[in-house]
């Protein structure tokens, strides 16, 4: 029963706060209206900017921003115990990861639909624009490196589903040739796309298949390979075409899995099953950092994120066909993601003790099982070992309300693949945009631009040989940079809203500082870190990263004290800032 408590307070509380503080922040502090000309209908081009509505924008925004995040940085996080986590995923979310993904989609809309980097020049400086394209750019590039290698992963952990989530591209391109160049209701056939791929994904749960290697690569590489080609024509093609049907596709793919989930908690908690076996607080893990700051640095997607920023001035803010509508798209979504990140903090804290297979074939049930898992930073570390622990821990939920436990794995890990696949092609698209605005002469072509930040992921990806692991060796510095840049846009909001709203520039402000504070101990931890491993590289780009970091944050601080509340709209709203 305390499961199904948690997971009802946790979702009321979200209900209750979007209607409340969301919707005010929006009314009261961004001043929404919808009489003000958006991206999507002033530039649109039917490839990248499409006026979309908020049902099917919803979707590609979550499924870009969710990716695995939300499940792998809980389900390692709850080493230190339930309660931080969850307390982290639902405050952090409602005050600062919403209000960030929210702030930077409606910014960018008044932008003209550019990147963070690119309007962060102009609210602080053109200095600061150079910097901040140095942390966007190296998140990105280790992103889409990594994302490669997630999924291959997960495709060798869950071969069966191999086979829903290719089949898924082909069921999206024709609802897509459906729905706009047909006419076709989008509801309807939507429906019965997610209903051909839940059939796909019980055929893949009886025909798995296992790449196998070929010409000196491991299976992972090949997959790695394939992946990142798929991105390539992904990113370009029309949004239209793949990103929206498919997108679309993944949320209703989102609302069967969250429904799973739900009634996963609610029969397995009423039968008796579900009981939370992890502690509520275990601040000192064998061999783990400590909990601060590095609890914040962990869970990002489910509380704040840095990516999210530019996944909203990314791609979202290009789609959106109406002010209203980026409350719903930019702050909801970041709440729908905290939901799921609590399911996850419950699969793993008390679904893994309703039966667990330690690595000699031995079943483990409750504390047992729990504590195996992790038992210290190392074992549970690892990726299969963090989705390992959702997929068996949902699976035992879902199996109790009738699914048999081989096909709940295989739609938890379709549905945790087809998530990263979003987020990885978003993020090739998003480097595309960041490269061609900071660049315009040289990638001016979409072809050529996106062809360079393939090539760059590949060199990246086999820059450690044939394994294709490569992205690995810059994955340390992920986490800390993912929340940096979360910082920093907290300031560009801060910035921004000082002018606009006497006091209401203190619903970033306050988010900013914490989230600059943590990050950068983290920073500076790291550092010590990679000095006593000796590796120079770390070293040099954590040590840069550093640098932007305080160069950023002071520029903005003396930029912040030297702006002042005008009441008045401001010259620069009411004509074009960027040319056209």
């Amino acid at each position: 029963m305390e499961s199904i408590l948690l997971m009802v307070l946790v979702f009321v509380g979200y209900i209750i706060m979007y209607q409340l503080y969301g919707k005010y922040i929006g009314k009261k502090i961004f001043k929404l209206n919808n009489n003000n000309s958006v991206p999507a209908v002033e530039f649109e081009d039917g490839v990248d900017f499409v006026p979309t509505k908020k049902e099917v924008i919803f979707g590609h925004h979550f499924a870009s921003i969710a990716g695995t995040g939300p499940i792998v940085g809980p389900a390692i996080a709850v080493i230190w115990g339930w309660l931080p986590a969850l307390i982290w995923v639902f405050v952090g979310s409602i005050v600062m990861g919403a209000t960030h993904d929210f702030g930077t989609l409606i910014i960018s809309m008044r932008n003209q639909g550019k990147s963070i980097s690119e309007f962060t020049g102009k609210y602080i400086n053109p200095r600061t624009k150079y910097f901040f394209f140095f942390i966007v750019f190296m998140e990105l590039w280790i992103l889409v490196a990594i994302f490669g290698l997630v999924i291959a992963i997960l495709f060798k952990m869950f071969p069966q589903a191999v086979i829903p989530v290719w089949l898924q591209i082909p069921i999206a391109i024709y609802l897509g040739y459906l729905v706009y160049k047909k006419g076709a209701n989008l509801t309807l056939w939507s429906i019965i796309a997610v209903l051909f791929m839940y059939l796909t994904i019980v055929l893949g749960s009886y025909l798995p298949l296992n790449m196998p290697a070929a010409f000196g690569l491991s299976p992972v590489a090949i997959w790695s390979v394939l992946l990142l080609t798929y991105a390539f024509f992904a990113s370009v093609l029309p949004v239209t075409t793949l990103l929206q049907p498919r997108d679309y596709i993944n949320s209703h793919q989102l609302v069967v899995a969250l429904a799973l989930l739900v009634l996963g908690v609610i029969f397995a908690g009423l039968g008796g099953h579900l009981q939370v076996v992890a502690p509520a607080i275990r601040p000192h893990p064998a061999a783990t950092p400590p909990l601060w700051p590095f609890l914040f640095i962990t869970i990002a997607c489910g509380a704040i994120s840095g990516f999210h920023a530019l996944v909203s001035s990314g791609t979202s803010s290009k789609q959106i066909r109406k002010e209203s509508d980026s409350l719903f798209v930019g702050y909801g979504s970041m709440l729908m993601e905290g939901a799921l990140a609590t399911l996850v903090i419950i699969a793993t804290t008390a679904g893994i003790g309703m039966g667990y297979l330690d690595k000699s074939g031995h079943l483990l049930t409750g504390f047992a099982a729990w504590t195996q898992h992790y038992s210290s930073w190392s074992a549970a570390g690892g990726l299969s070992s963090k989705v390992g622990a959702f997929v068996e821990g949902a699976a035992n939920m879902i199996e109790t309300i009738g699914i048999p436990k081989t096909i709940a794995m295989t739609i938890m890990g379709v549905f945790v693949a087809s998530f990263a696949g979003t987020t990885m092609d978003t993020a090739t698209r998003v480097q595309r945009y960041l490269i061609t605005e900071t660049f315009p002469k040289t990638f001016s072509n979409k072809f050529v631009s996106t062809g360079f930040v393939i090539l760059a992921a590949l060199f990246l990806m086999f820059s450690s040989g044939a394994d294709g692991k490569g992205a690995l060796s810059l994955w340390p510095l992920f986490g800390a940079v993912n929340q940096t840049l979360a910082a920093l846009a907290l300031i560009v909001i801060t910035i921004y809203l000082k002018k606009r709203s006497r006091w209401g520039w203190l619903i970033s402000a306050l988010p900013a500082l914490f989230m600059l504070t943590v990050s950068l101990w983290a920073v500076i931890d790291n550092q010590t870190i990679f000095g006593q491993k000796h590796n120079i590289l770390l070293q040099v780009l954590n040590a840069i990263i550093f640098i932007s970091m305080v160069w950023i944050s002071i520029e903005g601080g003396i930029k912040l004290i030297k702006t002042s509340y005008s009441p008045h709209k401001n010259k620069e709203e009411k004509e074009p800032i960027f040319k056209k």
